[in-house]
């Protein structure tokens, strides 16, 4: 650590950048979070993702979205002090610390738009704003903004033609959705920052031809275009420069096209510039009272360290039948991927003792009130959320007895999120959020078993008294620092496809999931004779083998087995003490 650091965090309604640096400014660590937001967000829930930021810190500058009064900036300036005691703090919106990455001192108007947008202009010591009003009254030509009138769009194209439009089938296909009501219910209960991250499909939707989108679009890049212009007259700014900010106009180029040639019509003097720089970095600058110099993010030597790591993981080696693939035919081919599945039991059998013991330190922590949760990215996370989602439905257990956290979060599990991967500090505040304590046991998964989602999970985990388990498929990494209750590696060795973790690291490490969580269970007495008594009997074909189990077990006809359920509203359990009178 540097004699002096210097954090700057800038949150909005999607996401949080962070930026450490020395008093040189060169980057001693950045990283994401999820969104912060001060006016949707709970003191609590700020209080937990500072937590996870770095602590030994001399000087932060914390601005964040919804940061707009007076008493705004005396609560995040008391919720950063107790975060920071020690450093000095300067606190704002996120519209501030964007200015101070576009323009540093300079005078200028910065135009942002991601899941809100506003339009910020300053000369000498005046400012000006336009939009920027919140998602109900304003945040024109924001995602948000344009995402909810392109599903009223959608919903009015139904409703007057009765039928799906290109657009409404991409949006049903991106939510992984089947049928307009579902979308209707997904809406319900969306936040801005989901309804916002919508804003591709509609792009696409214009690139393809949908002339309603494309309409849409141009409208909106046109109120932006017109608040700029608004601003800079307020200013008495001809000649001036425009600096774009913002997820919308830095990752949709066509938009920020749209943009360009609009404001040229109307402001000709107007230099306009992206700016694809965190706006973590103007905080840090605002907190330094001043401009800091800023060199590009250089690669953390514990980054490097982490990479050579995961080089000489044994998923990334070469497999040495894998290099005339491309030549094998296809009976070929399915020959050698089931020959290579049998590496798969043979993995699992080398490490029969240490699933005991997982199973053993599960069975007793959940016996005592404790809860499950798996901590993975990717398909790791997602074998993880997989195996929490079928415990309810089999063994009768509560929802949050077992649960599933994946890096990147919901939409991870149908969409790829590579970089969710990729943050300790993310990892620690989803333990934070949900609730890990002294009595749960967080169960780590890494095929490589150097994933820093995991590991800042494992380790926060284990800060809160937790118990901790680590499942890798990489018998050749670095023993942990400080190991876990539980860690086994499963021998799978190279994958056919190199670094391809679904092949047999994926099958082994969902085999070894199900004997985890299904010995747990049967120790904790939720099978009886191989019959999964406690499921619920929710659909035709649980009912059905409900059904089946009790006339088994009491040696009765399937009708009195099914009249016994139903008297006993549909309670397995319940119904297998009960057995009819005279029977």
């Amino acid at each position: 650590m540097a004699n002096h650091t210097i954090l700057g965090v800038e949150g909005g309604g999607t996401k949080t950048d962070w930026v450490l640096l020395d008093d040189t400014g060169r980057v001693l660590g950045e990283g994401q979070l999820g969104a912060a937001n001060l006016k949707l967000s709970t003191d609590t829930q700020l209080s937990q993702l500072f937590a996870v930021l770095p602590r030994e810190v001399n000087e932060a500058g914390v601005f964040l979205a919804g940061c707009l009064s007076e008493n705004d900036r005396a609560r995040l300036r008391r919720l950063a002090v107790a975060a920071w005691p020690a450093a000095r703090v300067s606190v704002g919106s996120d519209c501030e610390s964007g200015f101070a990455t576009a323009l540093g001192d300079g005078d200028g108007i910065v135009v942002i738009s991601g899941t809100g947008a506003v339009v910020h202009g300053r000369k000498g010591g005046r400012v000006e704003k336009s939009g920027g009003w919140g998602h109900i009254l304003g945040d024109r030509g924001g995602g948000y903004d344009m995402c909810r009138h392109a599903l009223r769009k959608v919903i009015l194209r139904y409703d007057i033609e009765g039928t799906l439009s290109p657009l409404a089938s991409a949006i049903l296909a991106e939510l992984s959705l089947n049928e307009l009501p579902q979308l209707v219910d997904w809406v319900n209960q969306a936040d801005k920052m989901q309804v916002a991250r919508l804003a591709p499909v509609i792009f696409r939707a214009a690139d393809a031809g949908d002339v309603e989108m494309q309409e849409l679009i141009e409208h909106r890049a046109g109120d932006l275009a017109r608040f700029t212009v608004a601003v800079a007259q307020r200013l008495g700014m001809e000649s001036v420069d425009v600096r774009l900010l913002g997820g919308l106009l830095t990752k949709e180029p066509g938009y920020a096209a749209h943009y360009r040639r609009l404001l040229a019509e109307k402001l000709p003097g107007a230099n306009v510039e992206l700016c694809t720089r965190s706006g973590a970095f103007g905080a840090a600058a605002l907190a330094r009272k001043g401009a800091v110099h800023m060199e590009n993010p250089a690669a953390l030597s514990s980054e490097v360290a982490s990479a050579g790591e995961l080089a000489s993981a044994a998923t990334e080696q070469v497999h040495p039948r894998a290099e005339e693939l491309e030549k094998m035919s296809a009976g070929e081919l399915v020959a050698l991927f089931v020959e290579e599945e049998d590496r798969v039991r043979v993995a699992l059998a080398a490490c029969k003792d240490r699933l005991a013991d997982a199973v053993e330190l599960i069975a007793a922590a959940l016996s005592k009130g404790g809860r499950l949760l798996y901590a993975g990215a990717g398909t790791s996370g997602r074998l993880g959320v997989l195996d929490a989602s079928e415990i309810p439905p089999t063994f009768g257990t509560p929802s949050e007895l077992v649960q599933g956290v994946i890096a990147g979060g919901a939409s991870a599990l149908t969409h790829s999120a590579e970089a969710a991967e990729d943050s300790r500090e993310s990892g620690a505040l989803a333990m934070t959020g949900r609730g890990v304590r002294a009595g749960d046991v967080v169960c780590g998964i890494a095929a490589s078993g150097r994933t820093p989602f995991v590991i800042g999970a494992l380790a926060r985990a284990r800060q809160l008294g937790a118990r901790t388990i680590l499942l890798t498929c990489n018998p050749t990494r670095n023993p942990s620092p400080q190991p876990w209750d539980v860690e086994f590696d499963l021998p799978t060795g190279a994958e056919i496809v190199t670094g391809s973790t679904r092949l047999k690291a994926g099958t082994a490490t969902k085999v070894a999931l199900n004997i985890l969580s299904t010995c747990a269970m049967i120790r904790l007495g939720k099978v009886r004779g191989g019959a999964m008594v406690n499921l619920r009997a929710t659909n035709v074909k649980l009912r059905d083998r409900a059904t089946r189990m009790v006339a088994v077990a009491l040696g009765l006809d399937t009708e009195v087995a099914r009249e016994l359920l139903v008297a006993n509203h549909w309670d397995v359990v319940a119904a297998l003490s009960r057995r009819p009178i005279g029977k």
